[in-house]
């Protein structure tokens, strides 16, 4: 008699017919994460799995199981950093935009916020342009926890590439160009929170995944996070439309709806400039960008309601530009 293999039973409950299939637990979303990143499961298995989960909507619960399973196989122990306040992660990996969220984690980090930035640098066809803006700023990029730790005693934001501290889960993005779309381990990339930072700012494709995103915090005990669609699936706030953040503190959730920044509707985001020198000049304020600029302004608005919980978004907003017009300009001579 055959024996079934352990992973079988996970593509069965959620590939049984119309009226049997179900939604995996918390428990059993873990055990076939642990399964996978251990190098357990056959790629048949995988893609099945993968594309199941996608076909039906993954469930909060199901991704913090992912989640607490990817967190276990990490390299090195992320115990060694120091309280870091802030989780940001970067995980739009195919977007085609200037990444200015860098320049809003840059000022957070002036005002002496801790911030660990981590994603992917792209898939094995192509990169996203985060990493180059983040080297044309001087931001730390580390190669482990032990570096970061050194690292963030004279720097407030680092950066770890996923490849570094989870090179399992790093792998499992490789298969977006061999399945045609996304899967789970795009959505719940956002969510590893290696520092177990208490503030995390998660950035969403489309508004329909903000739900999700906060139940798998909630699963996960996450003390405060804010998630919002994002230019480019990025941690990046549009400024020309109402941006409606969910917000998590705790058990609770609520949704804050900051005001458009300009009256401004159109804004070519596809089309700028890619090169990474666009971010230094347009922090040494030798490029002017108004749409862009005030996207960096809301976003840092955004980030800073976790912090400073008793301010409006207008009164926020108010308080990033001044930080904004503040800034040294001089920084990057």
């Amino acid at each position: 008699m055959t024996t079934d293999h352990p992973f079988a039973q996970y593509v069965r409950a959620l590939g049984k017919g119309p009226n049997m299939w179900r939604n995996l637990s918390f428990d059993e979303a873990k055990d076939a994460m642990s399964l996978i990143v251990q190098g357990s499961v056959d790629r048949l298995q995988l893609g099945a799995f993968l594309l199941l989960l996608r076909r039906k909507g993954e469930t909060g619960e199901e991704l913090a199981g992912m989640t607490a399973a990817a967190r276990e196989a990490f390299i090195g122990q992320p115990s060694v950093l120091p309280d870091v306040d802030y989780d940001w992660p970067s995980y739009a990996d195919r977007h085609r935009q200037q990444p200015w969220f860098i320049l809003a984690a840059l000022l957070l980090a002036d005002q002496g916020y801790k911030i660990l930035m981590h994603g992917i640098e792209g898939y094995s066809d192509g990169l996203a342009p985060t990493r180059p803006g983040l080297d044309m700023l001087n931001v730390p990029i580390v190669s482990d926890f032990g570096e970061a730790a050194k690292a963030f005693e004279t720097n407030n934001l680092v950066y770890i590439g996923l490849e570094k501290f989870c090179p399992a889960v790093q792998d499992l993005f490789e298969l977006r160009p061999l399945l045609g779309v996304r899967t789970a381990v795009n959505t719940f990339g956002r969510d590893l929170n290696p520092a177990n930072a208490p503030y995390q700012m998660q950035g969403v494709f489309h508004p329909p995944y903000k739900a999700m995103h906060v139940d798998t915090a909630r699963f996960l005990g996450q003390p405060k996070a804010m998630v919002f669609k994002g230019g480019g699936g990025e941690v990046m706030r549009n400024p020309m439309k109402p941006s409606r953040v969910d917000m998590l503190v705790g058990e609770v959730s609520s949704e804050i709806v900051w005001p458009a920044l300009t009256s401004v509707t159109t804004y070519k985001w596809r089309e700028e400039d890619l090169s990474p020198v666009c971010l230094k000049r347009m922090w040494d304020g030798s490029l002017s960008l108004p749409v862009p600029e005030l996207g960096i302004i809301g976003t840092l608005s955004v980030a800073l309601k976790m912090a400073m919980p008793d301010l409006t978004p207008s009164e926020l907003d108010a308080r990033a530009t001044d930080i904004w017009q503040t800034r040294d300009k001089t920084r990057f001579d």
